[in-house]
């Protein structure tokens, strides 16, 4: 699988996941020194090149290969939650099926510590190096699962004892309402359609965040974040 990006192809690096790696001819002295630093393999090569590789020209002269992204098994986020000594927090997605989103939401679950992302096998983004790059190479650091219904998922977790709380802005509470002393789920739904009904019908709680008057709703990421902030912050005043 290649991915491209400084982020991505550099944290893949830090992990060790990389085997050949391929670079424009041209890019910055400290970029080759940091290459050299990681110990990377690397071969310098026309810019077009590597357009041609990745089909894109927003590559920024660094493309890698990496073995194929794989899925995790449902049990991981879990074990996680458990090592870390923690309720477990998890992300479920509902009809995700941009891969910049999805990167994008990776991204944000990993950085406020959610234990896994959750996605259907029929309405998500496949794992990609578009979803790589947009997740600034946090795929490979945050267990992520895919299921066959989202909606039975979700009765699955809840006959765990987790809560399953959905967004929404037609909500009549606001996320600062809620209780987050639990172990829990946060569904997020596409930006166009939102979570479809049944899924939101599986909720225990449907919460909107407040906006100033007159502003639009938030993306998906930026939705996600807000409200993982606001776990965090539950959890820590209770520490």
């Amino acid at each position: 699988m290649l991915i491209y990006g400084r982020n991505p192809v550099l944290e893949a690096l830090r992990e060790g996941q990389v085997g050949q790696v391929w670079v424009a001819k041209g890019v910055e002295a400290w970029l080759l020194k940091e290459l050299d630093k990681l110990g990377a393999a690397y071969k310098l090569v026309p810019r077009i090149e590597l357009d041609q590789m990745v089909r894109t020209t927003q590559h920024q002269g660094l493309v890698a290969e990496i073995e194929e992204a794989t899925y995790s098994d449902p049990e991981a986020p879990f074990r996680l939650a458990q090592k870390r000594g923690e309720q477990v927090l998890l992300v479920v997605l509902d009809g995700i099926t941009d891969p910049r989103n999805y990167g994008a939401l990776i991204r944000s679950a990993f950085a406020l510590g959610a234990h896994g992302v959750v996605s259907e096998e029929r309405r998500s983004a496949p794992l990609s190096a578009l979803v790589m790059k947009a997740s600034a190479g946090t795929a490979s650091k945050i267990p992520l699962v895919q299921v066959k219904n989202i909606a039975r998922y979700l009765e699955q977790l809840k006959e765990r004892n987790v809560w399953v709380y959905g967004t929404s802005g037609k909500a009549s509470k606001t996320i600062d309402q809620l209780d987050y002393q639990r172990p829990l789920a946060i569904v997020i739904g596409s930006e166009g359609e939102g979570m479809r009904r049944l899924v939101a019908e599986h909720c225990d709680e449907l919460a909107k965040i407040p906006l100033a008057e007159g502003a639009e709703s938030l993306n998906a990421a930026v939705a996600l974040g807000v409200v993982l902030y606001q776990v965090g912050l539950s959890r820590r005043a209770v520490q």
